[in-house]
């Protein structure tokens, strides 16, 4: 039977060879356009397998303390290459905006209370491969609820936007209503000044007109007293 030292040794192997993948992975990125379900996918399966390493590392912790100490160099030099890894796991999760990586409550889930170390206490491969499975389950289950109300902020944006589209349109509408009324109403002003003049105009002449009758009369009445007196 394996030593536990022995045991310790290939999850740590097998935890940097998830860490290889993982960069390889992070690597492919630039091959991806910058936005679109493809690239979404891949980011999340960047980030499912991080937090696998990190249930790993949190392992890996966890029987580094129950190990038989050998010398206390060994167990000191265990120790540095184990914080050496979780040190580029941290960078890693960095690069995928993984701020809260760190705290492992954020990482699985507001309601899943217990710390990774206490669910991972105990557990062997085939229960560290079942908890890696349910973490990855709980986490598909919060991107499809994610998924469902991004499409539904998404068919209310669209909504508000038929709508702006419309009051937009109306807008428009009675803004050439009332070029047109403007224009209706410039027309008739034009008319109502053209016709002022010519009323005014009409008035001076037909007083003339009156004024020299006027005059004819008198001069024909003084005519007529002074021939008949």
């Amino acid at each position: 039977m394996a030593s536990s030292s022995d045991t310790w040794m290939k999850e740590y192997n097998e935890a940097m060879k998830l860490a290889d993948d993982i960069n390889s992975m992070i690597s492919e990125r630039s091959s991806f356009p910058a936005s679109g379900p493809e690239t979404q996918r891949h980011a999340s399966a960047i980030r499912r397998k991080i937090t696998i390493l990190g249930t790993r590392l949190d392992s890996l912790q966890s029987l580094l303390s129950k190990l038989p100490v050998k010398s206390e160099k060994e167990m000191n030099r265990r120790k540095d290459t184990l914080a050496n890894l979780r040190s580029k796991v941290n960078q890693m999760a960095s690069t995928l905006n993984m701020s809260n990586f760190a705290n492992r409550d954020s990482l699985l889930g507001p309601e899943i209370k217990p710390d990774a170390m206490s669910r991972t206490a105990g557990l062997d491969n085939s229960g560290l491969v079942g908890l890696q499975r349910q973490i990855m389950k709980e986490q598909d289950d919060g991107l499809e609820k994610l998924e469902e109300t991004v499409i539904s902020t998404k068919h209310i944006a669209l909504a508000v936007n038929e709508e702006l589209t419309l009051h937009t349109r109306l807008i428009d509408d009675l803004d050439e209503h009332v070029d047109v009324t403007d224009s209706r109403l410039r027309r008739v002003q034009k008319h109502l000044a053209v016709l002022n003049k010519r009323t005014k105009g009409g008035c001076s002449c037909l007083c003339m007109l009156l004024a020299v009758v006027g005059i004819v009369i008198l001069v024909v009445v003084i005519w007529l007293l002074v021939k008949y007196l």
